[in-house]
C-alpha cells in the first residue's frame, strides 16, 4: 500500500512506556513539537517493573507528579537480602528515603496524565517498520492498525520501544549480552499471612524468590525453580510459584487469588552506542537486566531526564554536538553499572552449594553492617549516589546530584527546575542567558560562588561568579551542527 504524505515534528519518540512518556512530557513542556508513537492500540501492557527508587522520585518531584504517584503505593525502608542482610534506604539524603512499591501501570498512568495536561498525546496503533536518516533529519516509516503506511519526518528520533526495539533493529545495532536466568515466574497475588512491609529476597541454590508489597493487599512475587526450566510460553500454575517461594523463603505466605501469572527469562544486554547521528536509544531499548533491585524502569526514566533537556536545547538552536554526545558519555556507564549491580544480586541468589550460601550470608551481612558500605550500596541501588563525569579542570561539584532546597523567593529548587530550566544558585551580577533562572537558597550560600543546576538536577558548572559570564556565553551560544555517521541507518 502506498505511503501517505510525510508529517513533520521536531522529535519522534517511539514507545509509550515510562521512558517514552517521561521524555515526551519533558519535550512538550519545553515547547518542542513531539510525536509519541506506540505500537499497542490501548491494550494493557504486562510489565514486570514494580518499584520506584528515590532518585526517580526526585525527578518526578521536579515535574510536579511525585506526590500523585506516591499516593498509589507503599514505601519500604529496607531491602532484606538472603535472610538477614539489609540495605537501609531510610538514611538516604533525600526527601524520599525509601522505595515506593507500585505497579508500572500506575507510573504510566501518572506520566500519561502529565503529558496530556501539557498538551501532548499518544499515537496508538503505530508500528515502526523503518528508520532512515540524512544530514537534515530522520524519516520514520509507520504502519497503522489498518495496515496503511505513513512517513513521519523529524529532526531527531528516540527509540524507547523496549527490549525488542524496532528503532535499534532499523539502525543495525547489536545488543550484546546473554540470558542470565530462564523460566522466571511472575505473579501478583493476595496473601493470607503476608510478610512485613519489606522487600524480601533469598536464594537456596535450587530456588529463589522475592516478594514486594504494593500496599493495597496485592503482592508482587518473582520465583524460580532450578528443576523446572521450561519455555517462556509455558503456562504458570500458582502451585509452582508457591513451591519455589517456600523453598527460598521458608513459607508461601498463604498466597492465593492471582490476578496474573507469567513466565519470562532475564537477559543482561547493553547496546554499545546510545546515539547514532540523529537517533537515540533509551530505557530497555538501550539496556536490560534482571529485575533484582527494581532498577530497570528507574534507569530508563533517568535516561529520559538526562536526554530531554539536551534534545530541547538542540531544537532551540543552542545545544550542539558536544552537548548531545554527553548523553552517551553520562548514561552508558550508568547502564553498565546497573547491569553489574543487578547481576550480582541474582548471582548471589543462585549460589548452589550449601557452604557457598552460608559464606554468602555471613559475608554480605557483615559488609552491609559497616555503615559506609551500607550507605554506598543504598546510594547505588537508589541512584542517589550517582554522579556524572566532569570535564578536565572543572570544579569537583560538577556532575554531582543537587538535593532539593528551599529558596528565598518561596520556591523550592525542584519547582524552579520545572519546565527544563537551569537554576543558578547564588547572586549573579551579570545578565543571564535565556534558559537560566537565578535563585538563592534560603540558608544563603558561599560568598561570590555560583552553582548552575541543570534541568535534571545535577551540577552543570560551579565556581567564582566572575568566571560564569564567559563560560555561559560559550555554553549557551553553541549552535547545533549534526553530522550523520556513515553506515546502516
Amino acid at each position: 500500500m502506498a505511503a501517505e504524505a510525510t508529517e513533520h515534528a521536531d522529535v519522534v519518540v517511539v514507545g509509550a512506556g515510562p521512558t517514552g512518556l517521561m521524555l515526551a512530557g519533558d519535550l512538550v513542556e519545553a515547547g518542542v513539537r513531539v510525536v509519541l508513537l506506540e505500537r499497542r492500540a490501548g491494550e494493557s501492557n504486562l510489565a514486570r517493573a514494580f518499584a520506584v527508587h528515590a532518585r526517580t522520585m526526585e525527578q518526578l518531584q521536579i515535574r510536579g507528579v511525585a506526590a500523585e504517584l506516591a499516593a498509589s503505593g507503599t514505601t519500604i525502608g529496607k531491602l532484606v537480602l538472603y535472610g538477614r542482610a539489609a540495605i537501609d534506604l531510610s538514611r538516604l539524603p533525600s526527601r524520599y528515603p525509601s522505595l515506593l512499591i507500585t505497579p508500572q501501570s500506575r507510573t504510566e498512568e501518572v506520566l500519561t496524565r502529565r503529558l496530556e495536561r501539557l498538551g501532548g498525546s499518544i499515537v496508538g496503533g503505530s508500528e515502526v517498520v523503518g528508520v532512515a536518516q540524512d544530514a537534515n533529519g530522520v524519516e520514520v516509516r509507520v504502519r497503522g492498525a489498518d495496515g496503511a503506511e505513513r512517513r513521519q519526518r523529524a529532526s531527531y528520533v528516540v527509540g524507547a520501544d523496549g527490549v525488542h526495539s524496532a528503532v535499534r533493529t532499523a539502525l543495525g545495532l547489536p545488543y550484546p549480552g546473554r540470558s542470565v536466568v530462564r523460566s522466571l515466574m511472575l505473579a501478583d497475588v493476595r496473601m493470607t499471612d503476608p510478610p512485613a512491609d519489606v522487600l524480601a529476597v533469598n536464594g537456596v541454590g535450587d530456588a529463589f524468590a522475592f516478594v514486594a508489597p504494593f500496599g493495597d493487599g496485592w503482592y508482587r512475587v518473582f520465583a524460580w525453580n532450578r528443576h523446572h526450566q521450561v519455555d517462556d510460553t509455558a503456562p504458570v500454575e500458582l502451585s509452582e510459584v508457591r513451591e519455589a517461594t517456600r523453598s527460598a523463603l521458608g513459607t508461601d505466605f498463604g498466597m492465593h487469588d492471582p490476578r496474573f501469572l507469567s513466565r519470562f527469562h532475564s537477559d543482561e544486554r547493553q547496546v554499545p552506542s546510545y546515539r547514532v547521528g540523529r537517533v537515540f536509544l533509551a530505557g530497555d531499548a538501550a539496556h536490560c537486566h534482571s529485575p533484582a533491585g527494581g532498577q530497570g524502569m528507574n534507569t530508563g526514566i533517568q535516561d529520559a531526564a538526562n536526554l530531554g533537556w539536551k534534545l530541547a536545547a538542540a531544537v532551540a538552536g543552542w545545544g550542539g554536538e558536544a552537548l548531545l554526545d554527553t548523553y552517551q558519555a553520562e548514561r552508558h556507564p550508568v547502564g553498565r553499572q546497573v547491569l553489574r549491580s543487578s547481576g550480582l544480586l541474582v548471582r548471589l541468589a543462585l549460589v548452589r552449594p550449601r557452604w557457598g550460601r552460608a559464606v554468602r550470608n555471613v559475608v554480605v551481612t557483615a559488609l552491609l553492617g559497616i555503615p559506609p558500605i551500607s550507605a554506598k550500596a543504598a546510594g547505588v541501588i537508589s541512584a542517589i549516589g550517582l554522579r556524572y563525569p566532569a570535564p578536565p579542570g572543572a570544579d569537583p561539584r560538577v556532575g554531582t546530584r543537587v538535593a532539593d532546597v528551599a529558596l528565598r523567593d518561596g520556591r523550592t529548587l525542584a519547582g524552579a527546575l520545572r519546565g527544563g530550566r537551569f537554576v543558578l544558585l547564588g547572586s549573579p551580577a551579570a545578565d543571564l542567558p535565556g534558559p537560566v533562572d537565578a535563585a538563592e537558597p534560603r540558608g544563603g550560600g558561599e560568598r561570590d560562588q555560583l552553582t548552575l543546576v541543570r534541568p535534571d538536577g545535577y551540577v552543570g558548572w560551579a565556581g567564582p561568579a566572575r568566571l560564569f559570564p564567559a563560560w555561559a556565553e560559550e555554553y549557551f551560544g553553541r549552535t547545533s551542527d549534526v553530522t550523520v555517521p556513515t553506515g546502516r541507518g
